[in-house]
């Protein structure tokens, strides 16, 4: 059986970040915009910097935390193909999504230079819906919910110099609707896996240079489909073969690569900047295919369609501030988009982002804090020429939006 991309996506049950990546899991990296690497500490260092748990004070640190998510409907204006090949220039808006997404992190009391940590967060995914033709040709749904569990270790080198590194299982699991002619329905999951690594060396008492790297996991998702013919987005009429048939998609979650420095200054501030590195060019097409030939659906459904993504960088710079019980965050990003005019669809429209954040944390008592962060997420505008793009789209993105407000606790122990 070959694969059959189930998806264009991987990794948000939501649609933020670079691509379908979620960098943002836990309640300080979501006041900092993920600026929260070199400075990564207590329950979510496990996730952030692994290295950085060989630091922390004697104790176990647990985190737990939910984020509400909302997407903003994103506007097309401009001329698409219908799918009988005419010219639609009437424009199509996505439909608002809502979500909930929880996270957990946990560290170990320490066991002489080693410490072990424990992270389940949702680090990517996808859900855009379109309920007008021309867009639901290509996406009428496409969701994709991602959960990583991240068991980890850190070794303290010396008093300085710290090493870590984790395990990457991931789950994934995903839908992907389409309607033209004939209708196409797909489910399908799997489990598959990818290492992390990290250093932090404290190279003054109030400088932190830290980097991480976060292994490609390939989503190698199987599972089944149908094909609806003659259908337009009904998914109840005759099955083509008269059944649903095996279908499977390998699409990556890329590797990326974070560079950070830290500086505490003696008023309790601290400034972090954050380099990151995502490495989307692993994703070069996407290539349906099924247990049988659809014959004259071949073409609609199953030759490969070309991605052709890039390499992208994101900065992002952070401040926390330390005042008596509270702890106060904000930060600024910049995240680049990795898809190119020739290849952007319906189905993930994405764009450059400028993304804002603040949050705060208050210690309730020595071994309760609870917090709050909110993110806005963005998307420039992106402007689309039929002369370039692959499936004649003509025209603009625009209003693309993501709200995330996270609450949550950590405990000491």
């Amino acid at each position: 059986m070959k694969k059959i991309a189930l998806l264009s996506l991987t990794a948000t049950t939501l649609l933020f970040g670079a691509g379908y990546k979620i960098p943002e899991l836990s309640i300080n990296s979501m006041a900092l915009s993920a600026a929260y690497i070199a400075n990564a500490h207590g329950a979510d260092a496990a996730y952030y910097n692994p290295a950085n748990m060989a630091f922390e004070a004697e104790g176990q640190y647990f985190e737990g935390a939910l984020t509400y998510i909302r997407l903003a409907k994103i506007n097309f204006t401009g001329t698409a193909f219908n799918p009988d090949g005419t010219l639609n220039d009437s424009g199509a808006s996505s439909k608002a999504e809502n979500f909930l997404s929880p996270s957990l992190h946990y560290v170990s009391p320490k066991f002489d230079q080693f410490r072990f940590g424990f992270s389940v967060v949702a680090p990517a995914g996808l859900s855009k819906r379109w309920e007008d033709q021309p867009a639901k040709t290509y996406a009428h749904e496409f969701s994709l919910q991602v959960v990583e569990i991240n068991p980890s270790v850190a070794y303290r080198v010396s008093k300085d110099f710290a090493v870590g590194a984790g395990l990457r299982m991931v789950h994934t699991s995903g839908v992907v609707k389409s309607a033209s002619i004939a209708s196409r329905s797909m489910e399908g999951d799997t489990f598959d896996f990818g290492y992390n690594l990290a250093l932090s060396y404290k190279a003054t008492p109030e400088l932190t240079l830290a980097a991480t790297y976060r292994s490609n996991v390939d989503l190698d998702v199987e599972g089944d489909a149908a094909i609806y013919f003659p259908d337009n987005g009904n998914y109840g009429g005759t099955k083509l073969f008269g059944k649903r048939i095996d279908a499977a998609v390998s699409i990556p979650n890329p590797a990326a690569l974070n560079l950070a420095a830290a500086y505490r200054f003696d008023t309790g501030t601290t400034v972090e900047f954050v380099y990151e590195r995502t490495f989307w060019s692993a994703y070069e097409s996407l290539d349906f295919d099924y247990e049988f030939s659809l014959g004259a659906l071949d073409a609609k459904f199953s030759d490969p369609i070309a991605k052709d993504w890039s390499d992208v960088s994101a900065y992002r710079l952070g401040v926390t501030q330390e005042y008596d019980n509270w702890t106060g965050m904000a930060a600024i990003a910049y995240d680049e988009t990795p898809i190119p005019e020739h290849t952007i669809n319906f189905e993930l429209p994405d764009s450059d982002a400028i993304i804002l954040s603040i949050g705060g944390r208050y210690e309730y008592s020595n071994t309760l804090s609870l917090g709050a962060a909110l993110l806005v997420d963005f998307k420039e505008s992106r402007k689309v020429d039929s002369s370039v793009n692959e499936i004649g789209l003509n025209g603009e993105f625009s209003d693309a939006r993501a709200y995330l407000f996270t609450v949550g606790a950590e405990y000491k122990f």
